[in-house]
């Protein structure tokens, strides 16, 4: 596919797939929810890590609001057929996806953040559930992510209030993985996307495939199914690397999927 609204970038291991519209801070059109999905899954092949991040001063504002007449959007179809394929690719991807959020989370744009496996702000980075502004609800997972992430009773604050969350406050409340001083934003999630593509992907992936299905389990299914999983991780190359690397005192060099 030729891109026209993000870019996307594969180097070691490493996809970066960065929102490019700037000019409208990366507003989400029906073009770009089309090429980010198909860039997730143009990445897996190669990728061990996936990065979504944006250019210029935003993250991603949220819904396009200029992408056709608003008013005579058609909400549930939008949703359905461009929304929920895009956030189903980023829920689905079997390697760890990172958000690197640069700045301004709005909307469709901060629960597309919370999309990820881990989401890393910088600290002039914020989050706004903004939808009730323009008589909305949460949309693009944010009544899925947000409950789950940061509490009911913080969640259903930010959805009533749309209040302006700070990256600080938003780590601090569990919302988000970190935040990083602004300077060091751009090394500091290279270094976590290294990280994540240097590693066993095989129990990154059950890692997802666990915790997900936690909140729905009582302990015996649970512990059944890390019994399973973990079984299928004491069968991988990356194990017995690991176990020989502990034992020679040096870092492992696991190999992936």
């Amino acid at each position: 596919m030729d891109y026209k609204a993000i870019r996307l970038d594969i180097t070691d291991g490493v996809a970066v797939i960065a929102l490019d519209r700037p000019e409208l801070m990366n507003a989400l059109n029906a073009q770009m929810r089309l090429e980010i999905a198909h860039a997730i899954g143009a990445a897996q092949g190669e990728a061990r890590c996936i990065v979504l991040t944006g250019t210029g001063r935003a993250f991603c504002s949220g819904q396009d609001l200029g992408d056709g007449k608003a008013t005579d959007l058609d909400l549930e179809r939008t949703l359905r057929d461009e929304y929920v394929p895009l956030l189903r690719a980023i829920y689905d991807c079997p390697v760890p996806t990172i958000s690197a959020v640069n700045g301004a989370a709005a909307g469709a744009g901060a629960n597309l953040a919370l999309a990820a496996d881990v989401t890393i702000a910088s600290e002039d980075a914020y989050f706004v559930q903004a939808f009730t502004r323009i008589g909305l609800m949460p949309d693009a997972g944010g009544t899925y992510w947000l409950p789950r992430q940061m509490g009911f009773a913080k969640a259903m604050g930010a959805a009533l209030f749309a209040d302006t969350i700070s990256a600080r406050q938003a780590a601090e409340w569990g919302m988000i993985w970190e935040t990083v001083p602004a300077d060091a934003f751009d090394a500091h999630w290279r270094a976590r996307a290294r990280h994540l593509a240097d590693g066993p992907t095989e129990a990154y992936r059950h890692i997802k495939t666990a915790l997900r299905a936690s909140y729905d389990n009582g302990l015996d299914e649970q512990l059944a199914l890390e019994a399973r999983l973990q079984g299928q991780c004491g069968q991988t190359r990356d194990f017995r690397e690991g176990l020989v690397a502990f034992t020679e005192k040096r870092p492992a060099a696991f190999e992936g999927r």
